[in-house]
């Protein structure tokens, strides 16, 4: 998606769309999910991959404030480190450290595993189909109420963008599954970052307007505030939860109202 719209010279709904969705993965679903369930955090979210996050969060922050754009020298650095990712989450698999939600002796060997690859893409492209309707529509609508493309990005497309972590997120909290909410939000924010826009940036040169230097700024303050919620009793509960929703609501005050 992000690749479509920067080739359709709309790069700040691009980037918008990157770093507010980031924003609202932690925020609004984070915060919404903690707010119905307390949920644990694995120790290696805490010691390695939120950190990873605040870090190549800031590395494309320095990236847009010193040049101004991304391009295809970025596009390689952000490869590498979404290599250097890969490599840690094999490595972490391997040493079974790394918690794919799913309790032994939980799924039965006699359950259908095609029907359940089959509900599986189903749920999928029913997730993604309907996000990309609700983004085209909303996106349609606001052009045609006057709204700039900086705003767009940073709010509808990355609801949309957020909306499978959201139902996902908020699903497993239902089911008692909420410890891998944050596991799936923050691997969401370091795919988005190095993968989406380091994709793109090989492609194409992706402008980072003056502007986003506050959102970035936010996005990085979410990241350490989520870390600092979850650093001492490794869970976020409905304070945290309630503390993540009152900074979202600041943020979008900001973004409309100034």
């Amino acid at each position: 998606a992000v690749k479509n719209t920067a080739e359709n010279n709309s790069a700040a709904i691009a980037i918008g769309n990157i770093l507010g969705s980031n924003i609202l993965n932690v925020l609004l679903i984070l915060g919404i999910t903690a707010v119905i369930v307390t949920i644990p955090v694995q120790l290696s979210t805490i010691k390695y991959e939120i950190p990873f996050m605040i870090i190549i969060t800031c590395l494309l922050a320095g990236i847009g404030y010193f040049k101004g754009h991304l391009g295809m020298i970025d596009g390689i650095l952000l490869w590498f480190f979404m290599i250097l990712y890969f490599v840690y989450l094999i490595v972490m698999a391997r040493k079974g450290q790394i918690s794919v939600g799913v309790e032994e002796g939980e799924i039965k060997v006699n359950e259908n595993m095609f029907m359940l690859l089959v509900l599986l893409v189903i749920g999928i492209i029913a997730i993604v189909a309907g996000s990309n309707i609700a983004v085209d529509a909303a996106t349609a609508l606001a052009r045609i109420f006057g709204m700039n493309e900086r705003l767009i990005g940073l709010t509808i497309v990355a609801f949309g963008t957020s909306l499978p972590e959201l139902i996902t997120s908020i699903t497993a909290a239902m089911k008692k599954k909420a410890d891998i909410a944050v596991g799936n939000i923050v691997g969401s924010n370091i795919f988005n970052i190095l993968f989406v826009i380091g994709t793109t940036s090989l492609i194409t040169d992706v402008p980072y307007n003056y502007s986003f230097n506050f959102d970035s700024i936010v996005c990085i303050a979410t990241s350490f505030v989520l870390f600092l919620c979850v650093l001492k009793k490794k869970k976020l509960n409905r304070v945290h939860g309630g503390i993540l929703l009152c900074m979202l609501v600041a943020y979008y005050g900001k973004l409309i109202f100034y």
